[in-house]
């Protein structure tokens, strides 16, 4: 890619095309995606990196990663793109994602096939946005079945593809690859819980506690440094311990609950 290419449309970096590789790697080990299937990419200004297509992933280096400008799906560099291109594209128009997974796992595939709608069984729903919604069937790298995933994407961070697949969205590739796995295991809780009998589900107002709670309790976030452990020089020396009889420092408060 050119410098001018760069400065126009954003800077896809090595650890960008490293990270895709990465992530493409793993998904058959985390029963993500068999085979050569699903794909992924993430966005950098008007450039998105896309996997190539039909490329087996143990094979493939981040020279092989495919830069395609979102602005007219023009190819900018690598080989042939994966097909669902158009899919990633139109996602990225209608989100703010930073990064897309499209996977073929198993349980999402199956209730893609009976459900309209993946119900919310666990709290963990709540970083999807609510319950998945499935998009309706149109054969792979049409436009139609882009199309009817950004619609359905609408508010929520992954959809279902009928007799498909899915797709997670996040601000950065790791988040939309954990989304992705979170996905396929509230599906694998949803089948098994079937199979248990009727399911109670989480309302809509029960997963917006849950989010205000994490937002709340800053659940994630680093520690910030006026928080951090003073170096070990500022430790007070040992004579300077407190006088017998003292009172103990409080105990530090347990951590929030992990989702």
């Amino acid at each position: 890619m050119s410098a001018a290419a760069g400065a126009d449309y954003g800077d896809v970096s090595l650890a960008d095309r490293e990270g895709l590789v990465s992530y493409a790697r793993r998904m058959a080990a985390d029963d993500l995606a068999p085979g050569t299937s699903g794909n992924l990419s993430v966005r950098r200004g008007g450039l998105m990196a896309i996997t190539p297509s039909g490329m087996p992933y143990e094979r493939m280096t981040p020279a092989d990663v495919c830069l395609v400008r979102t602005s007219d799906a023009a190819l900018i560099s690598g080989p042939r793109p994966s097909t669902e291109t158009p899919m990633h594209l139109a996602l990225y128009q209608a989100s703010h994602a930073g990064a897309i997974v499209h996977t073929h796992s198993p349980f999402v595939i199956a209730l893609s096939t009976v459900l309209d709608e993946l119900p919310a069984v666990h709290y963990a729903m709540a970083d999807l946005g609510g319950p998945v919604r499935v998009a309706p069937y149109a054969r792979f790298g049409t436009t139609q079945l882009a199309a009817g995933a950004a619609a359905k994407l609408a508010g929520r961070n992954a959809v279902i593809l009928r007799n498909h697949g899915a797709l997670a969205c996040g601000p950065t590739l790791d988040r939309a690859y954990e989304r992705a796995c979170t996905l396929e295991w509230l599906a694998r809780v949803y089948w098994y819980a079937r199979l248990a009998g009727a399911p109670q589900t989480l309302s809509e107002s029960a997963l917006a506690e849950v989010s205000d709670a994490i937002r709340s309790l800053g659940y994630g976030d680093t520690v910030p440094p006026s928080e951090a452990a003073p170096p070990a020089e500022a430790v007070p020396p040992a004579e300077a311990a407190p006088p017998a009889g003292a009172a103990p420092p409080p105990a530090a408060a347990p951590p929030p609950p992990g989702l």
